[in-house]
């Protein structure tokens, strides 16, 4: 979340690469970078350290282009802070810097090696899962070799998964899903296997301004290998706010 103080800092100083420095090199290294991206870009938007209505200025993209993140995910319940006009901005801004984006109905698709990785967006913190979100990711995995399904849900400051996103998990695998990536509780929450399917409840937060507390200084990134379409090596590594809205790598 590239908002409120993050922002602030790091327009403030100048640097509005300042969140990625210390995890740009090793996000560069991979084929695909897939991030959630809670906030609407607009231009104007006002400096601010507090509050709930979420934006980042259109400077800070230059963030993500800096860590080479190729797609992000738009459903969540701040993509709509500025309305309507302020998602159409937000994919006006990734576009033009080749940032893809998923989260409104759409499937986007990345070939790599001769693989193709597709990718889905859903929030599920404002709105219940319907059939047609199933039927979506039924339809998708027809269409490509990985489905990975970013998704918007659960408890905020839990470390476990509720029984809903577990109903929720186990129907995104049985429709196509191959890895799920959870995000909203700002915690790290438990990882589950479905039918031999990664399911990560909640990666806890990567970039934000929430350091009042331990936890919401956690996160953690994933690194998925897959050959041939299919799951080769998983690697968890996390990463921590020692230095305000700057994730770094620390040791397992």
């Amino acid at each position: 979340m590239l908002v409120r103080s993050v922002m602030t800092k790091s327009l403030n100083s100048g640097d509005a690469i300042y969140p990625f420095r210390r995890v740009a090199d090793k996000l560069r290294e991979a084929d695909i970078v897939f991030s959630n991206l809670e906030n609407p870009i607009v231009s104007g938007c006002p400096k601010t350290d507090e509050g709930f209505k979420f934006c980042a200025d259109p400077k800070m993209v230059d963030g993500l282009v800096f860590a080479s993140i190729d797609i992000v995910n738009l459903a969540n319940n701040h993509t709509l802070n500025y309305g309507k006009e302020g998602l159409e901005e937000t994919k006006r801004e990734l576009a033009e810097n080749q940032i893809k984006w998923v989260g409104d109905g759409n499937l986007e698709v990345i070939e790599k090696g001769g693989t193709n990785f597709g990718f889905l967006g859903f929030d599920f913190v404002t709105k219940k899962p319907i059939e047609n979100d199933y039927q979506l990711v039924k339809n998708s995995d027809e269409k490509v070799d990985v489905l990975i399904v970013g998704v918007h849900w659960g408890k905020e400051y839990s470390d476990n998964a509720t029984i809903s996103q577990k109903r929720i998990a186990a129907k995104l695998i049985e429709n196509g899903a191959d890895a799920i990536a959870g995000h909203h509780p700002h915690w790290i929450q438990n990882i589950e296997n479905i039918n031999e399917k990664p399911v990560y409840y909640s990666l806890g937060n990567f970039i934000f301004d929430q350091a009042w507390s331990e936890e919401t200084k956690k996160g953690l990134v994933v690194r998925l290998t897959y050959r041939g379409g299919e799951l080769k090596t998983e690697d968890k590594l996390p990463v921590y706010m020692r230095n305000f809205a700057q994730p770094e790598w620390i040791d397992q």
